[in-house]
């Protein structure tokens, strides 16, 4: 028996990074994969877009963040903002998400419109031994997740507030554009 699972992607910082990117990412573990297809529209164009799920270890529901996380009131929710609804980065929608490996160059680049799709079939038992590895649970819980795409051009300007640097990554690659609550999808 599979489990449908998709998410709406809804810009985030759209008022200050200029593009409205927006999507649709469906989830679907039959047997022993999990298929993963992203479409994004309107991210910023010709670059890599990092994205990943999120959410609490704790099994708590994510939410998505919205211009409410701007705690530090610079007109950006950057990655640490959006930890308090949305939870911690967890599996990363790369060229491995079962190798759980977040900061790496291989994910999705974006075309000249800002378009991109993303598509994969992972080794539900290996991502599950490898979450289990990192977040004390097999379990994914797709259904209390939410996802995220980040990146804006080297050049874009951003306050020195902006935080989220990840390793030798800076916050330019990890500036949320867009985000999605994950549901299940019960089809007849």
């Amino acid at each position: 028996m599979s489990k449908k699972y998709i998410a709406e992607i809804v810009p985030l910082n759209s008022e200050v990074i200029g593009t409205k990117a927006h999507g649709k990412a469906v989830f679907i573990e039959e047997g022993d994969h999990l298929n993963i297809k992203i479409d994004m529209f309107d991210t910023p164009a010709n670059m890599q877009h990092w994205e990943h799920f999120h959410g609490f270890p704790n099994g708590e529901i994510a939410q998505i963040a919205t211009k409410e996380q701007d705690v530090n009131h610079d007109g950006f929710v950057d990655l640490p903002e959006t930890e308090a609804v949305s939870g911690t980065t967890m599996v990363p929608f790369d060229n491995a998400p079962h190798h759980m490996h977040i900061p790496n160059d291989n994910y999705p680049i974006s075309d000249d419109k800002g378009y991109f799709s993303y598509e994969i079939n992972v080794p539900l038992n290996e991502l599950q031994k490898k979450f289990k590895e990192v977040f004390g649970t097999d379990d994914l819980e797709l259904d209390k997740r939410v996802i995220y795409v980040h990146g804006v051009p080297q050049d874009f300007k951003l306050p020195d507030t902006v935080a989220g640097e990840v390793g030798c990554y800076d916050t330019h690659v990890t500036l949320p554009i867009a985000v999605g609550k994950i549901v299940e999808v019960n089809e007849c």
